[in-house]
């Protein structure tokens, strides 16, 4: 009877572990800042949760990060991406971060380049739920001279 409470204890602990463990890795906790940097990877959602934010004053330039070395039918990403943004509402409020780095770090000093020199002190990133602890993390390692917080867009 000992041996088959005990197991029980184990299993409702497991459950309860991994009911919850998935909460412990996303933070969503978007800070009013200068700029909202949108994380590449999801050309979706990503850019649709920044722009939502921008909409709502959360910051007042929105960064759109784009693989520099990618390439659709002739064009490229940042062509297209660039294209993209002249068409919609806040036009003067966003433009193109290029990204070469295929890594959360390398990508965080792709978006230091972006971000020196324009006075910007308090960053907002966007990225995918799953990713934001790693990026909030590796965004506040890698630029400790910015205040960063983060967003999840949701997949």
């Amino acid at each position: 009877m000992r041996r088959l409470r005990a197991y029980l204890v184990a299993l409702l602990l497991l459950v309860f572990a991994l009911w919850y463990s998935g909460r412990l890795l996303v933070v969503d906790d978007p800070q009013k800042s200068d700029v909202i940097v949108i994380l590449a990877g999801d050309t979706d959602r990503r850019p649709q949760r920044g722009f939502d934010l921008l909409a709502q004053g959360m910051a007042k330039h929105l960064l759109l990060d784009v693989p520099a070395a990618g390439r659709f039918y002739g064009s490229t990403e940042i062509d297209l991406a660039q294209h993209w943004l002249q068409t919609l509402p806040n036009a003067d409020a966003m433009s193109v971060c290029p990204t070469t780095g295929l890594s959360t770090k390398a990508e965080t000093m792709d978006v230091s380049r972006c971000l020196s020199n324009r006075g910007w002190h308090n960053v907002l990133i966007v990225t995918s739920d799953f990713h934001t602890r790693r990026a909030l993390s590796t965004f506040r390692r890698e630029l400790p001279a910015y205040r960063c917080s983060i967003a999840a867009s949701l997949n």
